[in-house]
Formats: structure tokens, C-alpha cells, sequence
């Protein structure tokens, strides 16, 4: 019965090819919140870290950038305004 309710367990690399290929998918921007919650906790799973991939989606309402957001650049500090939730995420950007 336990053997049931057990999920098949991936390895690290796997996890790490599946999150790629979601990533770098070319319909990712209509991919929905729930799809992207799935692949953050797959990844948070066997501490995966995102990297830029984080920055492709909102990180209050996980919905992907469509690219009609509001961005500013000021004192080397990309903002982006959600287009959906109105939060602004903040990253620094690279000398």
C-alpha cells in the first residue's frame, strides 16, 4: 500500500534537464502559474538553484513576463513592474 503512495524519485540531472527544457521552452510565456509553482518546487526539491531563470517570472504571482511590463534602469539596478500584480521585482545588474 505504501509503494503506492510513494512518487517515482528523479535523479538530480534529470530534474535539471526538465527544468531547462520548461525554461527554455518558446511558448514559456504561456505557461501558467501553476506549471511554474511545479517546477519551483521540483527544483527546491533537491536545491536546485534557478539562477537567471528567476528572473523570466514574477516572484510574488509566478506569472512569466510577457515583456509589456514596466522596466527602469537606474544606479545599475534593473526594476520591473508586474503587469499583473503591480510588484516590483529589483535586481542588480552586472558591471
Amino acid at each position: 500500500m505504501k509503494e503506492k503512495l510513494l512518487k517515482k524519485e528523479m535523479s538530480r540531472t534529470q530534474i535539471e534537464k526538465k527544468i531547462k527544457e520548461f525554461f527554455n521552452d518558446e511558448k514559456f510565456k504561456e505557461k501558467s502559474q501553476k506549471e511554474i509553482k511545479k517546477i519551483k518546487r521540483l527544483a527546491m526539491s533537491k536545491n536546485i538553484p534557478l539562477k537567471d531563470f528567476k528572473k523570466l517570472f514574477c516572484k510574488y504571482c509566478l506569472k512569466p513576463y510577457s515583456g509589456i511590463e514596466k522596466v527602469r534602469i537606474k544606479n545599475k539596478i534593473k526594476t520591473i513592474e508586474c503587469s499583473n500584480c503591480n510588484k516590483k521585482s529589483r535586481w542588480r545588474l552586472k558591471d
